[in-house]
């Protein structure tokens, strides 16, 4: 797949992992750098024949599907990264992403991947949400918590780079139970998304559209159709290890190996976060178990 240019001034390295790549001439920005080197050297390569810059890095989140390349970056070109801060914490201590998922427990050597832990890296410069300078470019970060913690999307020359904001609809039917960390954090960015005012978006996985907003309304259907089952799930005590379970076994999701199942783990817990935060259940520790209520019992 060669690098496909949405304008002028914005173009994307459609994968696995979306690499976006925005230029005025002379600043040349790489949004996220795919899962390890072989995914950015095919970049590079495109970069190189086209004749464009590589000056500048932006790290959307620190999930090492999107910065699993960068260190080979910064060892091969001299080019200022830039990332949101808490976010920046892991992405230069990237041993942090497997021992958050492992409940704080020293990570066990199968969860010392690539796919849960990328090389260390170094950030220059740390952002929060609002307007952004790299080099030449005049850029806007938005944040966008719901998938992690921090994660921000860029804005430019009228095109969203939006990261794991949303996610194609078939990256929603493959996962069944998409990777989100807080399902109501994760519809209020999806609801803050429709209203940016431009004239595409690219997912960091899917196609680039226009119409993106309707791509965006499914995200939020299928987030909310997850908490009514689990709503509906929850209608006497049940514990977590055991929702995490039926809810799993109910959408038939693949996690034969620990570094799935954690993912998982995770993600069911964001639809219990979402349903806390709506009052729609309650929960506390009993008989040494994580134990969850219907709101009101």
């Amino acid at each position: 797949m060669s690098l496909i240019q949405i304008n002028s001034h914005c173009y994307y390295y459609n994968s696995t992992v979306n690499i976006g790549y925005i230029t005025d001439g002379t600043t040349g920005l790489l949004i996220d750098t795919g899962i390890d080197t072989s995914s950015v050297k095919k970049v590079e390569r495109e970069l190189h024949r086209q004749q464009l810059p590589l000056t500048h890095l932006f790290i959307t989140h620190a999930h090492a599907d999107h910065y699993g390349g960068a260190a080979y970056l910064q060892k091969n070109y001299n080019i200022h990264t830039i990332a949101p801060e808490f976010e920046a914490a892991i992405l230069q201590n990237p041993k942090l992403e497997p021992l958050y998922l492992f409940a704080g427990n020293d990570p066990l050597p199968e969860l010392q991947n690539k796919f849960l832990q990328g090389a260390a890296m170094q950030v220059d410069t740390e952002v929060q949400q609002g307007e952004l300078k790299a080099g030449t470019l005049r850029l806007r970060a938005i944040a966008a918590p719901g998938h992690s913690y921090h994660q921000l999307c860029i804005l430019a020359y009228d095109i969203l780079f939006a990261a794991d904001a949303y996610f194609s609809s078939d990256q929603l039917s493959k996962h069944k139970i998409p990777y989100i960390t807080d399902a109501e954090a994760a519809i209020q960015s999806l609801k803050m998304l429709q209203d940016i005012d431009c004239k595409g978006a690219l997912p960091g996985h899917g196609v680039y559209e226009e119409d993106f907003q309707a791509t965006v309304q499914d995200n939020i259907d299928y987030h909310e159709k997850l908490l009514v089952w689990l709503d509906r799930y929850i209608d006497q005590p049940v514990t977590h290890e055991s929702i995490v379970a039926s809810m799993c076994e109910a959408y038939k999701v693949n996690a034969p190996h620990l570094s799935q199942w954690l993912l998982y783990r995770t993600a069911v817990s964001a639809y219990l976060v979402g349903l806390i935060k709506r009052k729609k259940i309650t929960h506390q520790v009993s008989d040494f178990k994580w134990t969850f209520y219907p709101a009101g019992s």
